[in-house]
């Protein structure tokens, strides 16, 4: 975040590279960095004759190049957006003799997604000493909750933990997906709301008492009648709840109850710090440790790989996917 405050400092204050390499497994930032310099590099009078956007399946980079060394037309500036450019995968070399002596009236942008260039390579050395080279990274799970609560800071609003938990676990780490959600919850609730678990069943469509979240919770204290409302949710709406993301967040919960065995300090900072949870759900592993002995632990984890085989099609013949949950339910909860 603090390098994406950077760049568009620098760009607002007429700090201007000539190359933006924007890479990486995220999305989300390479799109917000290339739609900010496509908004406000130029002014909306200059933008018809210099402002540009390629395609990387339909150009070449010897296309690119001669495209960023014509010099703009009436403005001081030109710009060039090339969108998918991993497409260019093969060819990306050739952009290295451009970057050694770029266009200094020229801002090119190359949008390289879910690849990222080896930091050897000439290429990117060029590019590293001419322009800037950004590296959008995939956040992991824990991180995804605090990046709401930035997200919606920013507009004035708060979320409730839980909430955080329900978007992350419906929609997973994928940060467009998310922010496309969390701008329908502010189109209609009002500014400083704190967003709570029946906004987002209200206005998404994700249950709030049937989710991940909540399996999660009832497998943890053992509440075998509201686990298993839950999977029979699930059985019925397997679009919405797809086994293998049940898995992985149930692999994930143990995964953790088992470092929280091995720990020696459990005050509530210590754990939500060495788990990387929220604070708010420490609670949670107090109880599902309680519960669960470290021995039924390593057991369950057994338990959940056995499961994750069967839900790729591996020593399960034919039965429906549920089934393979109600299994798995069984051996956890017994």
């Amino acid at each position: 975040m603090n390098q994406i405050t950077s760049i568009v400092s620098d760009i607002k204050n007429g700090n201007i590279k000539p190359i933006y390499f924007l890479m990486g497994e995220e999305p989300y930032y390479i799109d917000k960095i290339s739609d900010f310099i496509e908004q406000n590099v130029l002014d909306e009078t200059e933008k018809g004759f210099n402002q540009q956007v390629m395609y990387g399946r339909e150009v070449s980079v010897d296309a690119i190049v001669a495209a960023a060394k014509r010099y703009p037309m009436m403005a001081e500036r030109q710009v060039i957006i090339v969108k998918e450019a991993q497409d260019l995968i093969r060819t990306i070399d050739k952009l290295e003799a451009y970057a050694l002596n770029p266009q200094p009236t020229t801002v090119l942008v190359i949008n390289y997604k879910y690849k990222k260039l080896d930091k050897r390579k000439k290429v990117y050395k060029a590019i590293a000493k001419n322009g800037l080279i950004y590296e959008s990274k995939k956040m992991y799970e824990n991180q995804v909750s605090d990046w709401i609560r930035r997200v919606l800071g920013g507009k004035k609003y708060q979320i409730e933990p839980k909430g955080a938990s329900m978007l992350v676990d419906f929609l997973g780490t994928d940060l467009s997906k998310i922010n496309n959600e969390l701008d329908k919850l502010t189109s209609v609730l009002p500014i400083e709301t704190i967003i709570t678990p029946q906004h987002i069943e209200e206005n998404i469509g994700i249950s709030k008492d049937f989710n991940n979240f909540e399996l999660r919770k009832a497998v943890g204290e053992r509440n075998v009648l509201k686990a298993n409302r839950i999977i029979n949710y699930f059985a019925q709406n397997q679009r919405k709840h797809p086994l293998v993301m049940t898995i992985s967040l149930l692999n994930s919960f143990f995964t953790q109850l088992l470092m929280y065995h091995g720990l020696q300090d459990t005050s509530k900072m210590a754990v939500s710090k060495k788990l990387g949870v929220n604070p708010y759900f420490v609670g949670d592993y107090v109880t599902a440790a309680r519960n669960y002995p470290m021995r039924k632990v390593a057991q369950i984890i057994a338990f959940l790989r056995e499961a994750d085989v069967k839900s790729k099609g591996v020593g399960f013949s034919g039965g429906k996917e549920a089934d393979i949950l109600k299994e798995l339910l069984f051996k956890i909860l017994h």
